[in-house]
């Protein structure tokens, strides 16, 4: 594939990105992404193989919490916030994504996908992307960075929902406080 043929093929993802993001279905009642310009704090959230530590946090209804998130672990991680519910949803995901082999026990790889077994048809590569805006992979012995706005009281979990991390153990509580 040329340059020319992938910064096209980039452009067009970044596209569909961007329009996902503006999407009813892109949204959240617990809150939104934030600019990390905007937070009031920043939590650091330590990820191993298969624990978060802190396992709890508290964040106030209003508040832009900057998460930095350290994978001092041997495995690709993930840092989702959400409900229980969603994480169940998003496990099915993740795992159509290793089986297909888009993830690996240590990062993304879009080598040698079959994206007709994701059922996304003429999506391809789109449908394969992991850029949910409540969400970051963190591969070993990398930092990321996830910023959000809460929004209203909940009672949310930040969880890794690469298959087999969540029944773990590896999932904490966040209690957002009105």
């Amino acid at each position: 594939m040329t340059l020319r043929n992938r910064l096209a093929l980039a452009g067009g993802l970044l596209v569909l990105s961007v329009s996902a993001l503006a999407s009813p279905a892109g949204t959240y009642t617990f809150g939104q992404p934030a600019s990390a310009a905007n937070a009031t704090r920043t939590v650091e959230v330590d990820m191993t193989d298969i624990a978060f530590t802190p396992k709890a946090l508290q964040v106030k209804a209003g508040e832009t919490v900057r998460f930095v998130l350290v994978n001092k672990g041997q495995l690709l991680h993930e840092f989702n916030l959400g409900d229980a519910a969603m994480h169940a949803a998003h496990q099915k995901e993740m795992l159509k994504m290793q089986q297909s082999g888009a993830m690996t026990p240590t990062g993304m790889s879009h080598d040698g996908m079959d994206h007709s077994a994701m059922g996304h048809g003429a999506m391809g590569m789109a449908g394969m992307k992991h850029d949910d805006p409540n969400s970051v992979l963190v591969e070993p012995g990398k930092t990321a960075e996830l910023t959000w706005t809460f929004s209203q009281a909940d009672n949310l979990e930040f969880a890794c929902n690469i298959p087999g991390h969540y029944q773990a153990g590896m999932v904490g509580t966040l209690k957002v406080d009105p």
